[in-house]
C-alpha cells in the first residue's frame, strides 16, 4: 500500500524541486525568464501525469520562465497525433512506450537528443536508436493476479507465462488486446516463446492459443483501465500486468499482487523523444534534459510509480523496495526485437483480429 510520505520525505522533494530549479536557471541563463513559452508534451493521463505536473514539471516551469501542459492519450494515440501534425508539430515533447517509440523514430518524427552529461548517466539500455529518444522510466511486463480471489481459492501464486492455460482460470484471465497493448502482445511473444516461436516467427503462438489460453479468457481488453473494475468485481484472475501498475492499483486499495514469471518478464520501457522540427527546439531539449536528471527522475519515482532510468536517483521510502524488487526481476527479463515486431506487426494485427478476437 502506499503511504503519506513522510516528513523526510516530503523535504527531500521541497529540495529536489529547489535543487532542480537552481541548476536549470544557473545553466539557462536570466534572459530566459524575460518571456514565457509554453511546451506541450504527449503521455499517459491518470497517475503518471499527477506525478509529472505536480512533482516534476513546477520546477522547470520555474527554473525556464516557461509552462508544460500535457496532452494526455494512449501511446497510439499520441503517436498519431504526432505523425497527423508532422509537418507542423503541436506538440514538442513526447511519451511513448519502447515499440511504439522506435515506429515513431523510423518514421522520422523525432530529433536526435543533444549529448549531455545525464545522457552518461542513464542506463545503456534506455539510449535508444543513437539517442533518437530515451528512456523515462523502467518496468517490465509480467502477470498479476487477484490477491482475493487465489487466497479465498486456495490457489498459490502464478509461476509461468503457461499459468494463463490452466484450466482452473477458464473465464477468469483477462487479456489485453495484441493489437492496441504492449502489455498485450508482450504476453503472446512469450506464450509464442514458450511454442519455439521467435520475434520473426509466431506462426507457434498463433496455431497453439486457440487450445491453451484462448478457453480461459474472458474478455480481450483494449488497454488495462478495466482492470481495476474487473478485480473487485470478481471477474479477473490472472492478467499481463507490470510491477509499476501493480503498485498503482495496490495504492487504490485493489487486492492485487505481481507475479515474476520463471521464463522471465519482458522489458518495458516509457521513452521520450524532442519532437522533430518543433517550434521550440531549444527548450525542448531542455526539458528532455531535465526529465533524466537525478531529481526530476527521484520526484517521479516517490509519487509517481517511475522506476529511474538514472541510476544516480536518489531513493527514499517506498521506492527503496520498488527499486530492490526491479532490480531482482531484471535479472531475467527479456527484450523483443522491435524492428522485425514493428515490421511485421500490421499483419499480427490482422490475423489476430481474425481468429483470436473474432
Amino acid at each position: 500500500m502506499k503511504t503519506t510520505p513522510s516528513v523526510p520525505a516530503r523535504r527531500f522533494s521541497r529540495l529536489a524541486w529547489a535543487s532542480a530549479a537552481l541548476c536549470a536557471s544557473a545553466a539557462l541563463g536570466s534572459n530566459a525568464l524575460a518571456q514565457t513559452k509554453t511546451l506541450y508534451i504527449g503521455m499517459n493521463g491518470g497517475q503518471m501525469e499527477k506525478a509529472y505536473t505536480q512533482y516534476v514539471f513546477p520546477a522547470f516551469e520555474k527554473a525556464y520562465g516557461a509552462k508544460v501542459v500535457v496532452v494526455p492519450g494512449t501511446s497510439s494515440d499520441i503517436l498519431a497525433k504526432a505523425q497527423a501534425n508532422k509537418d507542423k508539430p503541436q506538440m514538442h515533447v513526447m511519451f511513448l512506450d519502447d515499440g511504439i517509440m522506435v515506429r515513431a523514430i523510423n518514421m522520422g518524427l523525432c530529433e536526435k537528443q543533444r549529448d549531455t552529461p545525464v545522457l552518461k548517466d542513464i542506463y545503456p539500455a534506455a539510449r535508444l536508436k543513437n539517442d533518437m529518444a530515451t528512456g523515462v522510466s523502467l518496468g517490465m511486463t509480467g502477470l498479476a493476479y487477484n490477491k482475493k480471489m487465489f487466497t479465498e481459492k486456495g490457489w498459490a501464486a502464478p509461476t509461468s507465462w503457461m499459468d494463463l492455460a490452466d484450466p482452473k482460470y477458464k473465464g477468469k484471465v483477462v487479456f489485453q488486446s495484441m493489437p492496441s497493448s504492449t502489455f498485450g502482445l508482450h504476453g503472446f511473444l512469450m506464450f509464442n516463446r514458450i511454442q519455439g516461436g521467435t520475434d520473426k516467427n509466431v506462426e507457434p503462438g498463433f496455431k497453439a492459443w486457440p487450445n491453451t489460453i484462448g478457453p480461459n479468457v474472458l474478455e480481450y481488453i483494449p488497454s488495462s483501465a478495466k482492470i481495476s473494475e474487473m478485480v473487485q468485481t470478481g471477474e479477473a484472475a490472472l492478467f499481463p500486468l507490470t510491477p509499476t501498475g501493480v503498485a498503482g492499483l495496490k495504492a487504490k486499495g485493489i487486492p492485487v499482487e505481481y507475479a515474476q514469471p520463471k521464463e522471465g518478464s519482458v522489458v518495458l520501457m516509457v521513452a521520450q523523444c524532442v519532437i522533430a522540427k518543433n517550434s521550440e527546439p531549444e527548450l525542448a531539449q531542455k526539458l528532455a534534459e531535465f526529465l533524466l536528471s537525478p531529481l526530476a527522475q527521484a520526484n517521479v519515482l516517490q509519487f509517481g510509480d517511475q522506476i529511474p532510468t538514472n541510476p544516480k536517483a536518489p531513493v527514499v521510502g517506498n521506492g527503496v523496495e520498488q527499486v530492490k524488487l526491479i532490480n531482482g526481476y531484471m535479472k531475467n527479463a527479456v527484450t523483443v526485437d522491435w524492428d522485425a515486431i514493428n515490421e511485421q506487426r500490421p499483419g499480427w494485427n490482422s490475423r489476430w483480429n481474425k481468429t483470436i478476437e473474432r
